[in-house]
């Protein structure tokens, strides 16, 4: 049975000041965007994929350290992340990798180990397909065994900096603005002990400056190693689980620890991917923490500084029969235009669709439309939810690979039809998603900006997979990149809405979606057959309200908070 991959994405973003209209990306960045875009007419399109790593340069390979998979610390894989990190108009990017540690660290400890390890990998996107590796030149290459990565301008200052979490050890680079960037992880009081995993940006109290949430993993023991031989190594629950971390912007650099005080450091789980979105139209971002083999949680923003709890409360904590799932990768999005954000969740089991009822509380709607059905012979990992053919509908992409053994897998995409159902489309989305491969995390961008959002693929010990959309007979789009002005540079927790004709599309601007990974920071909207956009309306984390009006499509508008 051919698996199913469920890719979902809303986010818009436009930038104008005050009476000004949105402004286009430079031709030099956009390339043929405009031109190459199609109307959507009476044929349907149709969505395909092609692998582009050879024409594009990227020759990432990943490694989890040893001679033969086997402990949960190499399992888990990494994560990737597109930024602008040079605000040159075209995503970057950025791969974190495993390396061989102490051989006691490694139940199969590598008998040579390879000169120089294996490392993190930088890719600058050169504007024609291709990629430069300038790693060494970034000073992004950490002596660490690196998980999941992270990206927001945390100081204002217009560049785009970076947070890589791993074992043993979290480092916070600040982009010096000049190609180069620098560990500042100890100036700027970020301290976190343990396993640290996914990470997200959110400004929590509305003060203009992004704070930090990192989870955290499991104690994890290397030298426990007792386990039935047909598992092959201890699982989650063999270890002790952790709790998460909460660090407040100072707004001068500087963090200060407020796990305890917001309540976030109650609660102990075993922290897969993290999300942040206002679910409840509050106003506020909320957290959403998926878990391996823990119920989840969803954290409440009450407004004070303080998070409660209330995953078991919205439906959202376990899986579809009460289980506590291995979840993975949690994506918001809103699945059928409503103006409300759902909730997508990959899982070791049947994934969750989450549809919120708008009540404080979620249905899972994964049993009723196939998507469950479809992906239950699966392990589902990294994931993304856009409208991959522009047909104004979210898709849903998924990457699946074995759990505990490196067993290959294919992957499956689900196309939308609108009003909450999919239709299983992967045999016809190009051979790439037929190739079987252990696939970890996954990061999702229109990299050519030709209107169609592209993804990278981290595969668990082997080569990544850049897949570029091919698709035919595509409608009308836009990208929409904020920048925040009393709200933070990024406007992470901007709540945008498109509007033309008798539909609406809303999107959140996040940092930090699926599994260990982070999206491009631009809102992308498919708008099927619509040749203009009556208006854009833009609720910032500050609380304005912005409307830009009468815009044309096809191309890649910069929305700024008025001052």
């Amino acid at each position: 049975m051919r698996a199913s991959f469920l890719l979902l994405l809303g986010a818009i973003s436009i930038a104008a000041a005050p009476g000004a209209l949105a402004q286009a990306t430079p031709p030099a960045a956009a390339g043929q965007a405009a031109a190459s875009a199609k109307p959507a007419d009476a044929q349907a399109p149709t969505i395909r994929f092609e692998d582009a790593g050879d024409k594009a340069g990227i020759d990432f390979v990943h490694s989890y350290g040893s001679a033969q998979l086997g402990s949960l610390l190499e399992g888990t894989g990494a994560g990737c992340v597109w930024l602008d990190y040079n605000n040159d108009g075209l995503p970057d990017l950025y791969v974190v990798n495993g390396r061989p540690l102490d051989d006691s660290m490694h139940p199969h400890p590598l008998k040579v180990k390879p000169n120089p390890p294996p490392h993190n990998h930088l890719y600058r996107n050169d504007g024609n397909g291709h990629f430069t590796d300038v790693t060494e030149k970034a000073g992004l290459n950490p002596d660490m065994y690196s998980v999941a990565v992270t990206a927001a301008d945390y100081d204002n200052d217009g560049f785009e900096d970076l947070l890589v979490t791993g074992y043993g050890k979290t480092i916070l680079y600040h982009n010096d603005g000049n190609g180069h960037f620098t560990d500042v992880t100890e100036k700027a009081g970020i301290k976190v002990d343990g396993w640290a995993i996914s990470s997200t940006w959110l400004d929590y109290d509305k003060d203009g400056c992004v704070d930090l949430f990192v989870g955290r993993y499991v104690k994890f023991d290397p030298q426990y190693h007792a386990f039935y031989a047909a598992d092959n190594y201890p699982g989650p629950l063999d270890y002790e689980g952790e709790t998460n971390k909460l660090y407040h912007n100072n707004c001068d650099g500087t963090f200060t620890d407020v796990s305890e005080k917001s309540g976030i450091a109650a609660f102990v789980g075993r922290t897969m991917g993290v999300t942040a979105a206002d679910f409840d139209g509050d106003g506020w971002d909320d957290i959403y923490v998926a878990n391996d083999r823990t119920e989840n949680f969803l954290f409440h923003n009450k407004h004070d500084g303080t998070f409660e709890e209330i995953g078991n409360d919205t439906g959202t904590a376990f899986g579809q029969n009460g289980e506590s799932t291995s979840s993975m990768g949690p994506v918001f999005a809103d699945l059928e235009g409503r103006g409300t954000l759902d909730l997508w969740v990959t899982d070791g089991h049947y994934n969750r669709l989450l549809r919120n009822t708008g009540k404080m509380a979620f249905d899972d709607m994964g049993a009723t439309n196939g998507v469950s059905q479809a992906n239950a012979q699966y392990v589902s990992w990294g994931t993304g939810v856009f409208d991959f053919d522009n047909d104004g509908l979210l898709d849903i992409l998924i990457f699946h690979g074995g759990l505990i053994h490196l067993i290959p897998q294919e992957h499956t995409l689900f196309r939308g039809l609108g009003g909450g159902r999919f239709a299983d489309v992967s045999e016809a989305a190009g051979a790439v998603l037929s190739v079987r491969t252990v696939a970890r995390g996954a990061c999702f961008a229109d990299y050519d900006n030709d209107g169609k959002v592209d993804a990278f693929l981290v595969n668990l010990g082997a080569r990544g997979t850049l897949l570029h959309n091919v698709s035919t007979n595509t409608g009308h789009w836009v990208a929409i990149k904020l920048k925040g002005t009393k709200s933070n540079r990024d406007g992470i927790g901007a709540r945008v809405e498109v509007y033309a004709g008798s539909k609406r599309w809303t999107a959140e601007r996040v940092a930090g979606s699926g599994y260990l990974s982070q999206n491009d920071d631009r809102l992308h909207f498919g708008l099927g057959g619509a040749e203009s956009i009556d208006k854009i309306l833009v609720h910032w984390p500050s609380g304005r309200e912005q409307t830009v009006e009468k815009q044309s499509v096809d191309r890649v508008l910069t929305i700024e908070e008025p001052k």
